[in-house]
């Protein structure tokens, strides 16, 4: 009997431990191993462009899949913001975007989903402030807003939606914890439930001026847009770090655990470069770790293991020579180290983890798989280029994207080639572009966006596409 109750406390404290973890494509790549895949479908092989979008805008973040939709955003000339959800069945009219006024800075965050919420950060490194945004993810109605004024405040990571909260960096504004469903309008308490409720109302109204401006003069009647709906401002729920770290880097929330990577900016001088662990409820500090190198692709972690990439340079392409790397692996439980190794090339993004191996992409080209367990190297695999993207995995299949516009796939078990599709020639393309947010698997197909801020094809269009099987 006692060996019963004891089983069952287990039971119990393991169930606790899961309730807060996030569902897919609720955090930054799907999930806390980072794998840009959450239902288990891979590319089925000799893939083809199914569909591409050609654009101006500048797609850093990778795409999200919501249900039959993608989410992406992107920013143009003069750093103009545009989010939109376009259909993945073929990738034509968006159907919504949003744009200025609405948004007023670009997005480089990745979104996270949960339920028909999707909320993601604002801003780029150069802006004072930045906002932090939750809409419905089927209309882009706005729910809330959380404005993070100052200098260096800019939310550039991704967020991550666990057990009713939302988990955000916020550069110097270092980590904060929001309720998803809970916000305060006039100073009044409101549910996430209400506000639609309110939103929609507003809307009408503003529609019906609307109608009533142009019957007085049609010429000067101006359309409603989000801007001019309610702004409620989510409840905080704690808010650690501000103007001591400066978190760029994705957060990650296992359980009871933050995992949060705060990078120091030699330039500004502030910040530091370390791992911390807090506690998901009250945002306390439970361990800290420092680190050698900028953690700019934050934690990952696979059973009761962390693992976190660093680099010399971040994604700069004229910084790259000479670049330096490592990865660092600790003790979910108590931060103590478990391994590290030096990377000939700098690896800005997050580590990808599946069946016991750890993948990396570094900016010398080279992909490497580590075991999980002790960091002993598995194999290596050469793009002949460049690489900032973290990679996907899934059904035993990498998939790479690097900075030519080369989208690969090799095994997970030795690193050997399957395919290969070049951006910049094929035919339904013909739009080479730099991979920065790595390739999203999803329903058996890749989506992945380009972007040209730097490079031998700096300013030149770039490109939304789906690949797959006809």
């Amino acid at each position: 009997m006692i060996r019963f109750f004891a089983c069952l406390l287990l039971l119990l404290s393991a169930s606790a431990l899961s309730a807060a973890d996030p569902t897919p494509w609720a955090t930054y790549r799907g999930n806390p191993a980072r794998t840009g895949n959450t239902d288990g479908q891979a590319v089925p092989d000799k893939p083809v462009v199914l569909w591409a979008v050609s654009s101006q805008d500048h797609f850093i973040a990778a795409p999200v899949p919501i249900g039959d939709s993608l989410y992406v955003s992107g920013f143009g000339a003069f750093n103009r913001p545009t989010i939109a959800l376009y259909p993945t069945v073929d990738g034509k009219k968006p159907l919504w975007s949003r744009s200025a006024p609405y948004l007023r800075l670009a997005s480089v965050s990745s979104a996270a989903v949960s339920g028909n919420s999707l909320v993601f950060g604002d801003g780029l490194h150069q802006d004072s402030g930045g906002v932090l945004h939750c809409l419905t993810a089927d209309t882009g109605r706005p729910v809330w807003q959380l404005p993070m004024p100052g200098d260096l405040m800019h939310l550039e990571g991704a967020p991550t939606i666990a057990d009713g909260r939302v988990y955000m960096g916020a550069g110097a504004g270092g980590v904060i914890c929001v309720e998803l469903d809970k916000a305060t309008l006039d100073g009044k308490d409101v549910t996430a439930a209400e506000v639609a409720t309110l939103q929609e109302a507003k809307w009408k109204e503003l529609l019906a001026k609307y109608e009533t401006d142009k019957k007085k003069d049609p010429d000067f009647a101006v359309p409603p847009t989000e801007d001019s709906l309610l702004k409620p401002e989510p409840k905080k729920v704690w808010h650690k770090g501000e103007k001591k770290w400066h978190v760029d880097a994705p957060v990650c929330v296992v359980g009871d655990n933050v995992l949060v990577c705060t990078s120091y900016l030699d330039k500004e001088k502030v910040g530091e470069k370390a791992l911390y662990c807090l506690n998901a409820k009250t945002g306390e500090t439970l361990w800290t770790q420092p680190l050698a190198l900028n953690p700019w692709g934050g934690a990952s972690v696979s059973g009761e293991t962390v693992i976190v990439s660093g680099s010399s340079v971040g994604y700069y392409f004229a910084q790259l020579k000479g670049a330096k790397g490592e990865l660092a692996a600790f003790n979910l439980a108590d931060g103590k180290p478990k391994w590290k190794k030096d990377v000939p090339g700098g690896v800005v993004g997050a580590v990808a983890i599946a069946d016991g191996l750890a993948v990396i992409t570094a900016t010398d080209g080279k992909v490497r798989s580590y075991a999980v367990s002790d960091g002993d190297r598995k194999w290596i695999y050469d793009t002949k280029s460049l690489t900032f993207a973290p990679v996907a995995i899934t059904g035993g299949i990498v998939y790479i994207g690097d900075l030519v516009g080369g989208i690969h796939a090799v095994t997970l078990k030795d690193g050997l080639p399957k395919w290969k599709i070049d951006l910049g020639t094929d035919p339904a393309v013909k739009a080479p572009g730099m991979v920065y947010g790595g390739v999203t698997v999803h329903g058996g197909k890749l989506f992945v966006g380009t972007c040209n801020l730097e490079g031998p094809n700096a300013r030149k269009g770039t490109c939304l596409v789906c690949i797959g099987v006809k």
